[in-house]
């Protein structure tokens, strides 16, 4: 059985034992090798897309121009949207 020890609250606490320094250098080749392959592939991608080494897309689409509305268009809205609640309202009171 491991070694147990406890803190200042009294919890538990189980000792690990040391990691063979063996296992994680081979975890280390693995993952280092999966990186090269998802870094492959990422070029792979951007090459088809015909990005930069930024990653933004040589041919970004235009942004459209803001619309703004004006003062009588906001108004007409306004009264549109008063009648219809005006009407909304003598709906309910006639139930």
């Amino acid at each position: 059985m491991s070694p147990r020890k406890a803190d200042a609250a009294g919890n538990i606490i189980i000792a690990m034992p040391k990691p063979d320094l063996s296992l994680l250098e081979a975890a280390l080749v693995g993952y280092r090798q999966r990186r090269a392959e998802i870094a492959a592939k990422i070029a792979e991608l951007e090459q088809r897309l015909g990005s930069d080494a930024s990653g933004s897309l040589s041919e970004a689409p235009a942004r459209r121009k803001k619309r703004r509305i004006s003062a009588a268009g906001r108004r007409r809205i306004a009264e549109a949207q008063r009648k219809r609640w005006a009407a909304v309202r003598k709906k309910g009171a006639k139930k």
